[in-house]
This record gives structure tokens, sequence and C-alpha cells, in this order.
């Protein structure tokens, strides 16, 4: 894996350089989820290391293999500075923050984030540790990550893996639902 700088540099035209690009995914089932989704995105887009470049809509889920209510999720692509387990460390930060706690195994969420995909160098890097797997292990089973990357980013998702999760259920919320807070130009 190469190596990331830990904080962002200013470039020659006066602009942040962020070497790398990655994907989150966000969802929530407990609380006010909508407004949970927005902080957690503000403030990663807060961050001095990390932007937000593109948002998926919000999409109702059912849980997958556990009890309690519908998720809300999205899928948002960052450009940043961290490396994937310094990323993986502030998306944790985030969670605990919004109170998340992990009484067992797909317990029901106040927030989680996950690190989807990680592009450093415009190469996708592939990780395997007991902390993160990379890119997510199960994110080609779920619609709930498939359906918001495809809609930010079609080349992302084959073909085969959206037809593959089509019996998922999944529903865009609608735009009276939507984002609280969205990055600029998006």
């Amino acid at each position: 894996m190469n190596k990331l700088p830990a904080a962002a540099s200013i470039n020659a035209t006066g602009s942040f350089d962020l070497p790398a690009i990655a994907w989150i995914g966000l969802g929530a089932n407990l609380g006010d989820v909508r407004q949970t989704l927005s902080d957690a995105a503000c403030a990663i887009d807060a961050w001095p290391h990390s932007r937000i470049e593109a948002a998926s809509a919000l999409y109702r889920s059912t849980p997958i293999d556990a009890d309690g209510p519908d998720y809300t999720n999205a899928v948002l692509r960052i450009r940043t500075s961290l490396n994937p387990l310094q990323l993986l460390h502030a998306l944790q930060a985030l969670e605990l923050a919004a109170g998340r706690l992990r009484p067992y195994r797909n317990a029901p969420r106040s927030l989680d984030l996950d690190v989807l995909c990680y592009e450093a160098a415009g190469q996708a890097v592939a990780l395997d540790t007991p902390e993160l797997s990379l890119p997510h292990p199960r994110m080609h089973e779920r619609a709930f990550v498939l359906r918001p990357m495809h809609s930010i980013d079609p080349a992302k998702v084959p073909p085969e893996q959206l037809q593959a999760t089509q019996t998922q259920f999944l529903e865009p919320l609608p735009s009276n639902e939507q984002w609280r807070w969205l990055p600029a130009g998006a």
C-alpha cells in the first residue's frame, strides 16, 4: 500500500492536495437518522484532510440478518489525505460521538460508517487486516450500498451486482425526507 501523508498539503494553486478517493457507506436506524447522517456528512466535509465530492440520495432499507427498524442509507465519495486505517479510525470516532453501541452483531445502530473502497494514485487499494478489509467484503451483496454508489459512480458497480440485489428492499426517500445537508456542488 502506498504511504499517504497524514494531512492535506496546499499545492501550487493554493488548493488542498487530497491524493486519495474513498467511498463511505452511511447508515442508521435509531434516533433522528436523517439528522444523524447529515451531521456525519457535515463533520466529514469539515475535516481539514477530506472533502466530499459526491453524495447519493438517502434510501430506506430493511435490516439484513437483523431485527429492528428500517435503515436509512447513503454513500459518499470523498477525497482525502488519510490512509485507509486513519480514515476508519476517524469514522469510528464519529460513530462513537453519535452514541454507537456494539452490544451484539448486527445490533440496531445510531450511526454506521463503513469504508467501502479506497483508491490511491489512481489504483484501487486492497487490504485485509483484522481491522479493515478493502474493498468492503460484503458490499457486492448489499443493495443499500450498490444502488447509492451506482447513483454517484456508475462505473464502480457492475450491472450483474446490481441485478443480484434487485430483490432486496430499497427505496429512495421522498424529496421532503432527503438530506438536510448536501455538499457544495452536489
